[in-house]
């Protein structure tokens, strides 16, 4: 376990602060791409609620979720770049839906938290062991209140892993399915950290290193798996 101290860290008991809106150096809202992409899925919303349910199924299935694709370059994090990519494991994918909420007008963070996936592949469980995953989720202010979004796993996914895709009602939290279709344990949540206004890249590679040498040391190679297409554990 670890705990998080970053000065981007945003209290969830308080409504947002003008961090929450503003652009910075992973979470890049002002990136024409974002504010384009944005701005084509919230077609035909109204409310804000209405526009962050258009933005999540946005992210969600048009961008694959690919654990694999978690030796990045700083660069690589910024939500642009994600976007441009068209894939990403959990915390990319939500930075590209915090940047594009915080596009439209909606005062949105980053949320992390400890995890464990007990539905990996073989592959992925050799690499990565027992150790908890460093999940991240996009958290909303909508109507006088903080709501949590998990974007991760996209449609085909969740179908090759019978597993039940995630929905998004712009009202209450959404966040990974403990059980898949078969009630076998899926995802569970181990201890959340809080949420954050920025990206905290430094403290996420720390973190991947020292939980998931093997895998990180393998991609660093050019070693690169597709989880999609893998056998179970």
């Amino acid at each position: 376990m670890i705990d998080i101290v970053h000065d981007s860290y945003v209290n969830l008991s308080q409504e947002p602060d003008e961090r929450c809106l503003q652009p910075n150096e992973f979470i890049d809202a002002d990136h024409p791409a974002i504010q384009a992409y944005a701005a084509v899925a919230i077609e035909g919303a109204s409310t804000d609620a209405e526009k962050a349910v258009k933005l999540y199924y946005a992210v969600r299935d048009p961008l694959i979720y690919a654990p694999y694709h978690c030796y990045l370059p700083r660069e690589k994090y910024k939500a642009s770049a994600i976007l441009a990519d068209q894939k990403g494991y959990c915390v990319p994918k939500s930075l590209v839906l915090v940047a594009m909420a915080r596009a439209v007008g909606i005062p949105s963070v980053l949320g992390l938290a400890d995890v464990k996936n007990h539905l990996a592949t073989e592959k992925m469980t050799k690499m990565t062991g027992d150790s908890p995953y460093f999940h991240g989720y996009a958290v909303f202010w909508l109507d006088g209140k903080w709501v949590k979004a998990s974007p991760a796993f996209n449609l085909s996914m969740c179908e090759r892993f019978d597993v039940r895709p995630l929905e998004f009602n712009g009202r209450d939290d959404a966040l990974l399915h403990e059980f898949d279709r078969q009630d076998r344990r899926h995802m569970e949540y181990l201890r959340d950290h809080g949420a954050f206004a920025e990206f905290p890249y430094d403290l996420s590679e720390t973190v991947l290193w020292e939980r998931f040498p093997l895998l990180m040391e393998t991609l660093k190679n050019n070693q690169v798996g597709d989880m999609e297409n893998e056998k179970f554990a």
